[in-house]
């Protein structure tokens, strides 16, 4: 493996992305895709405490890739929120974007469910995904088979304080 970002610039961009969504509040839901965005959700969760923001934290497991290393092409709700949406924002918090199916299924299931708007953010945006639609990131990555901050290889490697990409 090949380290490619630091927990040092991990933080930083955790930071800057933060500022970056200081309009998350009290009246925003901050839904996590799980299971690889948990690392980076509970990282810009505290981020937005200490900036005096207080959203509501929920997950939505959806799934595509199972243990492949390539996306199936199909996503499938493996858990929905647990907490009504109906009448409040989302802010759509997920690991890696590189085909944007997923966001994009993300938000037309939560404006579905009453969302009224959604924000995307990815840590990770994958160079096929360059043009694809979303409202921030933290890191345009190569577009190597990444590891760590969340991303795994079959259920390894999501605890990594770094991302590497696999040789």
């Amino acid at each position: 493996m090949r380290v490619l970002l630091d927990e040092t610039e991990i933080a930083k961009r955790v930071e800057q992305l933060a500022d970056t969504l200081a309009l998350v509040d009290d009246g925003w839901t901050v839904v996590a895709l799980l299971q690889g965005a948990i690392p980076f959700t509970a990282d810009l969760m505290r981020a937005f405490e200490r900036r005096g923001r207080h959203p509501i934290y929920d997950s939505l497991w959806l799934e595509s890739y199972r243990d492949a290393r390539e996306s199936s092409g199909k996503v499938v709700v493996r858990a929905d929120i647990s907490r009504p949406i109906e009448g409040r924002p989302a802010l759509i918090v997920d690991d890696v974007f590189d085909s944007g199916r997923t966001i994009a299924y993300a938000r037309a299931h939560l404006l579905a469910k009453g969302a009224t708007q959604t924000l995307a953010c990815a840590f990770v945006r994958k160079p096929q995904a360059l043009g694809e639609p979303i409202d921030a990131i933290g890191w345009d990555a190569p577009g190597d088979f990444l590891v760590g901050y969340g991303m795994d290889d079959k259920g390894r490697y999501r605890g990594l304080p770094y991302i590497a990409a696999v040789d």
